[in-house]
Order: structure tokens, then sequence, then C-alpha cells
């Protein structure tokens, strides 16, 4: 690859193994399939672009991921808040990254709530939950402090169970929230 320290095979191989997650994670931060396409792209240009700088004794996939929020974070600084929260992404064909990403009505169902989340609250379910980083790996991914990614988890899910309270389709999402 022209002016990338990264070999084009291995740039490959990186990019085969994570860019369905980091796609998903892009989706459910922004809500927008062209964004979370084009926050994806502009990811492994990223990373790409700083390889040398990943510690190869650290694992990657958290690396990417707060590229990718930082991506998300700059992107949607430019969007106008009125076109985000316009509603879910439509469904896709099953071989989709979305598909994977939402694919069940319980899902449905939470993905509406965690959308009303705030971006902070949204971004570290998004990456613990749906992406399954422990939360040292979801703080380090956010450049918080822990203390701060579970206070932000803890008022999330307090949240969500105060609409799961108020709006009887989450009930059958109760459990999931304990």
């Amino acid at each position: 690859m022209k002016d990338y320290p990264i070999a084009e095979e291995r740039a490959r191989e990186v990019f085969k193994e994570h860019s369905s997650y980091i796609y998903g994670v892009a989706l459910m931060l922004t809500r927008q399939r062209v964004l979370a396409d084009d926050i994806t792209q502009e990811t492994f240009l990223r990373a790409f672009a700083k390889f040398d700088l990943y510690d190869d004794a650290k694992p990657l996939r958290p690396w990417l991921y707060r590229i990718t929020v930082n991506t998300a974070r700059n992107m949607l600084r430019k969007k106008s808040w009125k076109q985000l929260f316009m509603g879910i992404p439509a469904m896709a064909a099953e071989d989709s990254a979305e598909y994977k990403a939402m694919q069940g009505e319980d899902r449905q169902i939470l993905w509406h709530a965690v959308s009303r989340l705030s971006l902070k609250q949204r971004e570290v379910i998004t990456l613990h939950y749906y992406a399954g980083l422990p939360l040292p790996e979801t703080a380090s991914a956010l450049g918080i402090p822990l203390g701060t990614c579970k206070s932000r988890l803890h008022a999330a899910l307090e949240k969500l169970r105060l609409y799961y309270e108020k709006e009887p389709e989450l009930q059958t999402l109760k459990e999931g929230l304990k």
C-alpha cells in the first residue's frame, strides 16, 4: 500500500477480520448506514496510516475501536442533530453487518431504547455489550478512566430500566437489564 506503514497483505487481513465489527459499532453509534460506511472506511485509512504506532503486544480490536469512536465523534460533530435521530436503519440482507447487529424483535426494541441514550452512554453500551469488550478495554477505547466508564454504564442501564418501567413493549427485555 502506497505510503502506509503496513504491508498490503496484512492490511487485507486486518480489514477482513475486523471490518464487520467496526461497521457494527459505527452503525450503532450513528444509526445511519451511509455514515457507518464512511466511518468504517475512515477508521481503516487512519489505522493503516498510523499502523506504526500500534503496539503489537496489545490486542488490535480495542485500538481499532478507539479510532472508530473518535472518527464517529468527529463525523457526528459535522452532522446536524436532526439528521441523527431519524430512526432505525432499515433491515438488510441476512449476511450484512447491520442485520447481524440488530437481528430479532427484542434487539429492535432494545435498539429503540438504546438509541435514546446520550452518545456517551451509547458508546459504552455499544462497546461493552455489542462489541463484547471488558470494561477496562472499553474505557481504554473511549479514552476515559475506568470509573467514568462504569458510571456511564450504570447511568445507561438505569435509564434503560426506567424506559422498561414506562413502556410496556420493553417488558420483554426485563431479564436482560438486570
